[in-house]
């Protein structure tokens, strides 16, 4: 019984560690999708469309780590390939959706994230990171 509980608490730590590690990835995306340092944006400047961007983002990733975690294979090692692979896969999707909907949408998407006022835009391209996300754990499940 303490066996089990020190293993589960290891592959706690080791799955909270890849989450973390990709919501950083996710951060870092978000930072390259938008001009600026979003950082700067957030923190000092505090950007409410930057902000809602970067909260979609991370409870995408977030959801997808879950996902895989919850629905991860009996063994380690295949539970944590498929949280990796997964989450690589959504950081990438939500890169790709964010691609779509700057053709599809006049001006920049990156400048009008960066805008100081609330745009709509800011919206629309926070559900679609998350869509993107929601898409990669159902492809999980």
């Amino acid at each position: 019984m303490l066996e089990d509980l020190l293993t589960g608490a290891w592959q706690s730590v080791v799955f909270g560690v890849v989450g973390v590690a990709l919501m950083a990835a996710g951060f870092v995306l978000v930072d390259v999708l938008t001009p600026g340092k979003l950082r700067e944006l957030i923190w000092v400047q505090r950007n409410a469309n930057a902000g809602l961007l970067l909260a979609a983002n991370q409870l995408g990733v977030a959801g997808i780590v879950f996902t895989a975690i919850v629905t991860s294979y009996d063994d380690f090692a295949k539970g944590l390939a498929s949280t990796v692979v997964f989450g690589l896969i959504g950081l990438a999707v939500m890169a790709l959706a964010f691609g779509v909907l700057d053709m599809l949408t006049p001006g920049k998407l990156g400048e009008v994230i960066c805008s100081d006022q609330p745009h709509p835009a800011a919206r629309v391209s926070a559900a679609t990171h998350f869509g993107a996300a929601l898409i990669v754990c159902a492809c999980i499940a």
